[in-house]
């Protein structure tokens, strides 16, 4: 059953769960919007992942879930809910809400919850371009496919105070540095070479910044102590301390952004930094990180039989990892340092 654009009041979109999902959802979801441009569009998110969609232009209302959060969900009213995470849960929650359109694609055991069903894509795809495809199945035309976040204000202000706190001095340019990943210890590039990357960038004359959640805080100091003492004081730390709005800002504040694939490189992506993105063990056809317009990406990865394994921790010697050097690693924030011609 379709739907007139026209009569749609209330569209409420489902976000992924995940804060690199979410990202690589932003393309979608600006194309629900381009094509229900008269209805009100929400996004219900987890509480984590909940302010990245106020900073983006597209969506009107965020509700945060917590949980099974029915009464939440009712009270928005929607004519279409549309389901980007593939669960069965969602299309239940949506279900017992009372949302009479409920879209989503067929997967997990779901089919009977939705209005539409649409079949997943038959081939491997990029995650972005895994949720175009389900708008798109809907009748919805497909936009570019460039996830944006918008920088507020306050977000440069937050982290200011923040890199003030730890002894920025401006006049030297920033690179921010996301050593962690949610995935699995496979996904991350050595302490050891983060720990040279981070001494020779020093050594150029850059001011380096670490950031992450509370639980890249063993990572990070760990590479803290590999660094020599007299490069210390120009890596500054603010793993675990920054929101997702101040982190914005720190990515924003930066000339480049190096990171493992995680969710923090996606966000840097769509804040339009410079980003060198380390893939070890994931498939970077799927998950890489997608320039806004004018941004800049390189995807570094060291080819090995064994990869992409997909692997939440490596069976053998991390050749992947291993493999990629400092000195490339190097060579590429360099160069995404450099204004181009």
């Amino acid at each position: 059953m379709t739907i007139d654009p026209a009569q749609a009041r209330r569209i409420l979109v489902l976000s992924p769960n995940w804060l690199g999902d979410a990202v690589m959802a932003l393309p979608a979801i600006a194309d629900v919007r381009r094509h229900f441009h008269g209805a009100t569009l929400i996004v219900a998110a987890r509480r984590s992942i909940a302010n990245l969609f106020h900073m983006t232009p597209t969506v009107d209302q965020v509700v945060v879930l917590e949980g099974a959060d029915v009464s939440t969900l009712k009270a928005q009213q929607a004519d279409v809910a549309i389901l980007l995470p593939n669960s069965f849960k969602s299309a239940w929650l949506v279900t017992r809400a009372g949302v009479p359109q409920r879209w989503g694609y067929a997967a997990d055991f779901r089919r009977p919850l939705l209005s539409r069903a649409i079949a997943r894509p038959r081939r491997s795809v990029h995650q972005a371009a895994y949720y175009q495809h389900l708008v798109r199945e809907l009748g919805i035309e497909s936009g570019p496919l460039e996830p944006a976040i918008s920088v507020p204000g306050d977000a440069l202000a937050a982290a200011r105070t923040l890199l003030n706190s730890r002894a920025w001095i401006p006049s030297r340019p920033l690179v921010a540095i996301a050593p962690g990943a949610a995935y699995g210890t496979a996904k991350r590039w050595l302490p050891e070479h983060y720990a040279s990357l981070l001494s020779r960038l020093v050594e150029i004359g850059a001011q380096c910044v670490l950031v992450g959640s509370r639980g890249d805080t063993e990572t990070t100091e760990w590479i803290q102590r590999l660094i020599p003492d007299g490069t210390r004081k120009h890596v500054l730390d603010l793993t675990g301390v920054t929101t997702l709005e101040s982190l914005v800002g720190v990515i924003a504040t930066a000339k480049a952004f190096v990171s493992n694939d995680s969710g923090a490189m996606h966000v840097a992506a769509a804040v339009g930094a410079p980003v060198a993105a380390v893939f070890g063990p994931t498939r970077e056809y799927e998950t890489k990180p997608l320039p806004r317009a004018g941004g800049r990406v390189e995807v570094l990865i060291h080819p090995v039989w064994c990869r992409p394994c997909m692997l939440r921790e490596c069976p053998i010697d991390h050749r992947c990892m291993k493999g990629l050097s400092p000195d490339r690693v190097l060579a590429a924030v360099r160069d995404l340092m450099t204004p181009p011609s």
